[in-house]
């Protein structure tokens, strides 16, 4: 179980707290679950307790282990199918309760525990393309399913860039006012997914936040990740999706939880990345020289690309915690050990939709 002292928390300010590498999963999932105290500070402000629905993907473990280190008094619950036993595990030994639920299964959703705070965090990218059916029930039907059965809650659900067009190179990407202009089934499974809380939030009056995030990385997955593995392998890297934003999981993990202090009624979006537009071209060769390889890209960029603006989050939560200085040494270091990775590519250079 969680021990009774907290870890330190972080600060954009002080780059003395940053470590220069990760050498274990152990000590990577250890920082991330490092809250801020601006992070701290909103969650004591928030009445209530936390669950975190679709806890075990990539971001959810993470998530709530930093929700509970940043509020030890609350209860935080995780819910998900839990086909892997061991991130179950886990979770419980760093003092969040668990809760197996097929969140496709309409009884055991309503079964599920009334709490103030809902983080949505379930859906369903990897294979979309294959499997359209699934894509649009768990990004769509689910969602509508949780907005009614916890109506009376504060819901902030996970959603995503790619439900914007591509912007100009060049030109601010797109903000929270950009319509909507989804390429391909999975962007437009997500529209459907916060159209769902949209209108359930109108109709029930409960507040929310559509997180509109892309790219979140850590060691182990990642537009860098890709880009550092390919450059490690000798790979060439496609600059077709000439530039990027991206943003430390710690640091977008940390937004979604300060959400929950920024709800509206209906609920409205907010965008999640870094506050850089990253040349591709440049990060070859950024992680070329931190790996002492030849750097190789192949086509040009492209005149437009999957760029948001975070002008909003900004001034909401100031700017994230850990630079992009950092997370480029931290990646590079990691592949370079070739230490552990999930194994799904984000695709991010993918343009037509097809995931």
């Amino acid at each position: 179980m969680q021990t009774s002292s907290p870890p330190r928390a972080i600060s954009t300010l002080d780059p003395a707290s940053l470590p220069a590498r990760f050498e274990s999963v152990e000590a990577l999932d250890d920082f991330l679950a490092r809250p801020t105290q601006a992070l701290i500070d909103d969650l004591a402000r928030i009445e209530g307790d936390l669950m975190i629905l679709g806890v075990a993907g990539k971001m959810g473990p993470t998530l709530a282990r930093l929700a509970k280190n940043a509020a030890p008094h609350k209860r935080v619950i995780g819910v998900a199918r839990f086909s892997d036993a061991s991130v179950r595990d886990k979770l419980e030994g760093w003092g969040i309760e668990t809760i197996a639920c097929d969140l496709l299964d309409r009884s055991a959703l309503e079964a599920l525990p009334r709490v103030p705070n809902i983080v949505f965090a379930a859906g369903h990218k990897f294979g979309a393309s294959g499997n359209q059916a699934l894509t649009w029930a768990m990004n769509t039907h689910v969602p509508a399913l949780v907005a009614e059965t916890f109506r009376d809650a504060r819901i902030v659900s996970f959603s995503t860039g790619n439900i914007y067009p591509l912007t100009p190179v060049g030109r601010q990407g797109a903000s929270e006012r950009t319509a909507p202009a989804p390429i391909g089934e999975y962007a437009q499974s997500c529209i459907g997914r916060e159209r769902m809380f949209e209108y359930f939030g109108g109709k029930h009056g409960t507040p929310g936040r559509l997180f509109r995030l892309n790219y979140a990385i850590d060691m182990r997955y990642g537009v860098l990740f890709d880009i550092a593995s390919k450059v490690h392998r000798g790979d060439t890297v496609d600059l077709a999706m000439g530039y990027v934003n991206v943003i430390w999981q710690g640091d977008a993990n940390a937004q979604v939880l300060r959400s929950l202090r920024h709800c509206t009624t209906p609920p409205t979006p907010i965008n999640c990345t870094g506050p850089e537009t990253i040349s591709v071209r440049w990060l070859v060769h950024e992680f070329a020289a931190r790996l002492g390889v030849e750097p190789k890209v192949g086509g040009e960029e492209g005149p437009t690309a999957l760029l948001s603006d975070t002008t909003e989050a900004s001034r909401l939560f100031g700017y994230p915690a850990v630079p992009l200085g950092a997370m480029l040494d931290w990646v590079a270091d990691w592949v370079k050990h070739e230490r552990e990775s999930f194994g799904k590519p984000t695709k991010f250079e993918v343009r037509d939709g097809k995931f």
